[in-house]
């Protein structure tokens, strides 16, 4: 039970696919301008994370070596396609905000990088966690981008108002270079938070 807990701890704190690893930059930097769509990609990604993730990891035995790098593109391109017909269908609003950002889920190295580096060589259930974790990072990431952006750029998360009338947002936060510098920042606290927990931990 312990192992299973670590792989949904290593995707979302440990290896995060953003602060961490620094992967999928595509979608954060394009589709953060707000937190509904961060939280939109990230659960669409998360999804396909943990249905490649168990594919691969059924299928791992059947698979020749020498195809399976296409045998796992075509698995996450079924996926994506269900996720934007069911985006489409079912929350139209999002599916037009995001565009073609969804379909360009099936080229997300993290996906194919998981596929190859995990679920190929893992159990069913180890894999599902170990997609999850790692989706649920990717999520909270672009989630939190999102939140960030979307509060200096117009006053508000998810739409609904915090910043007083007063305020004369920052537009630039919503553009591309709005993208790198909340990442940056981001990445910079977080990084001071990790290494004064190492320091602290190695003077204890």
């Amino acid at each position: 039970m312990n192992k299973l807990i670590e792989r949904l701890k290593n995707g979302i704190i440990e290896e995060n696919p953003i602060f961490v690893q620094v992967i999928g930059m595509c979608p954060t930097l394009a589709v953060t301008t707000g937190a509904k769509n961060g939280l939109g990609m990230g659960l669409a990604t998360t999804a396909v994370l943990v249905g490649s993730n168990l594919f691969i990891s059924l299928l791992r035995k059947i698979i020749p070596s020498k195809i399976r790098i296409p045998a796992y593109i075509v698995i996450i391109a079924s996926l994506v396609t269900m996720v934007d017909l069911s985006l489409q269908a079912f929350i139209p609003d999002l599916h037009a905000q995001l565009g073609l950002f969804i379909p360009l889920i099936v080229v997300n190295c993290l996906i194919l990088a998981r596929a190859e580096a995990y679920a190929s060589k893992n159990n069913i259930l180890s894999s599902i966690l170990d997609g999850l974790g790692m989706g649920l990072g990717f999520a909270i990431a672009l989630t939190v981008l999102g939140m960030v952006r979307e509060l200096l750029g117009a006053g508000t998360i998810f739409g609904a108002q915090i910043m007083p009338s007063s305020y004369k947002p920052a537009l630039v936060m919503i553009l591309a270079p709005g993208a790198f510098f909340t990442l940056g920042i981001l990445m910079a606290i977080l990084n001071h938070i990790k290494n004064k927990t190492v320091k602290n931990d190695m003077e204890g």
